[in-house]
Formats: structure tokens, sequence, C-alpha cells
């Protein structure tokens, strides 16, 4: 058995337009169900969803023969936590609120096996391995692990080109809710303060020859942000899929 190629982190590569959901209902069931409606991408978030690694687990389990790649977001950007993630089978992580350089080589070391970095080696009793069954794990799975980070803060603004150049981040996701909140707009991603900020970041990492995305709920600005050169972009969560879905079916017998 050899390893898997990461088809998302090659994607990104080549620029190709990558759809996304984001997944916070925390169940397995649900998962699957999301994994197969057809996105590119999906995140299992731990950072605002109840998820920890076991639930993360079972998710990742239960989405695994689905061909939607499975993109895990942590609460933090925390090497024990990283460890855990990439051992029961996470290939890609999307880091929130990163702000520095350094911040961002600190979390490319901890994906990285030594001397390279310091990833802990227990493939033999890791998922993402599968056991030692996978006999090239070893050799490759540094390459194949996909490092997103999130900035999404004024200081992380300031040190964008910075954060953009380390080597061995491979995307860069600006987060339209916490930017805007820092900016003074909290509640509205869409104000012209935060469009222009996020317009002239995604300028900067294409500048930096990094792939950008973001998350947007709304059909025209996901459209603006495809078209300004977002890679890869969401365009909604389950949770928040489910609540207007379920309003609208009571609405229509009772509204």
């Amino acid at each position: 058995m050899q390893t898997p190629k990461n088809s998302f982190k090659a994607a990104l590569a080549r620029r190709d337009i990558q759809i996304g959901l984001w997944v916070a209902l925390a169940n397995p069931y649900s998962a699957e169900i999301c994994a197969g409606a057809g996105f590119d991408w999906m995140v299992i978030d731990g950072e605002h969803a109840p998820n920890d690694v076991p639930s993360i687990l079972a998710q990742l389990q239960a989405v695994a023969s689905y061909p939607t790649h499975v993109v895990v977001r942590p609460p933090v950007g925390d090497p024990v936590l990283i460890k855990q993630l990439l051992d029961i089978g996470a290939q890609t992580l999307i880091i929130p609120i990163v702000e520095t350089a350094e911040q961002a080589r600190m979390l490319v070391s901890a994906t990285r096996y030594p001397p390279e970095g310091i990833r802990g080696v227990g493939s033999s009793i890791a998922r993402s391995s599968r056991w030692n069954r996978y006999s090239d794990y070893m050799k490759v799975a540094d390459e194949e692990i996909c490092l997103i980070v999130q900035v999404e803060t004024r200081k992380g603004l300031a040190n964008l080109d910075e954060i953009a150049a380390v080597e061995g981040v491979d995307g860069l996701f600006i987060g339209p809710a916490d930017l805007s909140a820092a900016l003074g707009h909290r509640g509205n991603p869409g104000h012209p303060e935060v469009r222009g900020a996020m317009e002239d970041a995604v300028a900067r990492i294409t500048r930096a020859n990094k792939p950008s995305g973001t998350l947007f709920s709304d059909e025209a600005q996901v459209r603006h942000w495809l078209g300004q050169g977002c890679t890869f972009v969401a365009v909604g969560a389950d949770a928040a899929v489910f609540a207007r879905a379920t309003e609208a079916l009571a609405q229509k017998y009772k509204g």
C-alpha cells in the first residue's frame, strides 16, 4: 500500500478553483452526507464547533471513501494537537489566527518529521500510515502535508508579506468574520473597509505566488472573491444550511 497523494495540495499548486464547505455539526453521519454532496473540499472545524480529536477521527473515518478532500481546523496552532491530528490521518490543516512569520515557521516545523521539523514519530500506531501498511509513509509524509494559515487580524495583515514568504505555507486563508471584527465592523464582513483590506491581502498573496482562500455564504461575495483571484473558497457551513432550511420548511406551513 502506498501513501495517498494530497489531491487538494496538488490542485492549489495548479491554481485549480476549489469550492468548499465548512462542517461544524460535529457528527459523522452528517459529515458523510456533506462529503457526498460534490464539494471539492470540506473543513472539519475544531475551533468553533464542539469537536475534539476522537470526534474528528470519527468524521475522517466516515468520509474516507468519498472524493471530497478533508481539511481539519484545530482550535489553535499547538504542535502537540497538530501531531495528534496528523497521526489520525489529516493531510491538510488550516490554522487560525496566524500573525507572524515566526509563528508560520513554527507551524511548518510542527507538520514535518525530523530533521526538517519537530513532528513526533509514531507511525507504527498511527492511522495516517495505516499502522505502517503504507510502506513509503515515512519517506513521503512531509511532502503530502498541506498547511493553510489563516490571516484575520490587523497584526496578521501587517505581517502578511513575511507570512506568505515562509516556505512550507501552502496557502493563506483570509478569515472575514474575525477580520471584520478586528477592523471595527463586527458582523459586517461586507463593509467597504473590510473588502478593501481583503482585496489588498489577496493581491499581496498572489504576488507572493501563493494561493488564497476565504469563506462567504453570499453568492455575490463568493463570485467577487473568485474574480479577485482566490483559489479555494468555502461557500457555506452545514450548520447554517441546516438552520436556514429547517426555518424555511417550518415557515412554509406556519408562516
